[in-house]
This record gives structure tokens, sequence and C-alpha cells, in this order.
């Protein structure tokens, strides 16, 4: 059975020239960087700063763990470690325990979410088999032949069970 699609495939690196393409592709990208320097901050431990500005916007996006202030001036100064003292040292491993939390409550809501569309799609489906179901409920004037065949037998039939029923309770 051939393949439906390509799947991921490699791509060519040179710049998008078409603008709308272009946005999708930052967006997308963007998202996916913090995600990796948020991840990395919170599996490695890693102090670290990304600070990317939106080709042709005003926009201007950053994560810094523990700051992107932080890591600048730690930059600017060429300090070795300021974690030195225990206090920072706490500060950190609350800072990381709360990353971690909100990474893992993220990822529960993203599987709750996937699971919402599953169900959606199923009750669709189950709405659409239900409507084909009930041919019955159809106007009248879009009944095909078989359709307005089938109805006049059901009809014969409940009338014949009305009557049965009736003359049941008169007896």
């Amino acid at each position: 059975m051939p393949r439906k699609s390509e799947g991921r495939k490699k791509i060519e690196m040179v710049k998008i020239e078409n603008p709308s393409n272009l946005a999708v592709a930052f967006t997308k990208r963007r998202f996916g960087l913090l995600k990796k320097a948020s991840e990395l901050c919170t599996l490695c431990g890693a102090q670290l700063a990304v600070i990317v500005f939106a080709p042709k916007q005003e926009k201007v996006y950053s994560f810094g763990s523990p700051s992107v202030e932080a890591i600048i001036n730690r930059y600017l100064q060429q300090s070795p470690d300021p974690q030195s003292s225990r206090a920072s040292q706490f500060m950190d491993i609350l800072r990381n325990a709360n990353i971690q939390e909100l990474n893992n409550q993220l990822t529960n809501k993203l599987e709750q979410l996937e699971a919402e569309k599953n169900a959606a799609k199923e009750l669709q489906k189950i709405r659409e088999e239900n409507q084909q179901n009930n041919w019955w409920d159809k106007p009248i004037e879009e009944m095909g032949l078989e359709e307005l065949e089938q109805l006049k037998v059901a009809m014969t039939e409940i009338k014949e069970y009305a009557e049965r029923h009736v003359e049941g309770r008169t007896t």
C-alpha cells in the first residue's frame, strides 16, 4: 500500500520570500526553539537566554533561566558562577521544580486536548451514521423510490400494529 504523505522530509535551507509562509515558519520554529530551551534548562539545569527578533516586525521574544537579565549581566561581567550562595541555589531548585511541574502540566493538557479531539471525531462519525440510519426523517420530496417503498412498508406495519393494539384494548 503506497504512503499517502511524504512525512517529514528535509527542506532546503533558503530564505523564505513569501511573507505569509515566512510568518508561519517563524511562529512554528520560534515555539520549538523556546520549548527546547525550556527543556534544556529543566533537564540539565543549564542557565541560558534566548532572544529572537521577529522578521519584518517590531516584536521581540525572549526566554531566560533564571532570567534574561541575569544571564546577560553574567555574560557582560564574565563572572564565574553566581551560584555560590545557598539562597540562590535553593531558589534555582524551586524554580526548576516549578518549571518541571509546568512542563508536566502542559504535556498532560496537550494529551487531554488530543483525546478530546479524537472523541469529537468519534461523536461526529456517530452523528453521521445516525443521520443515515434515520432515513425516514427526511422530507418525502427528497426520498428516492426505494426509500419511499421502505417508508410505505414501515407505515403499513405501524398501522397494523396500532390496529392490533386498539383491538386488544377494546376486547
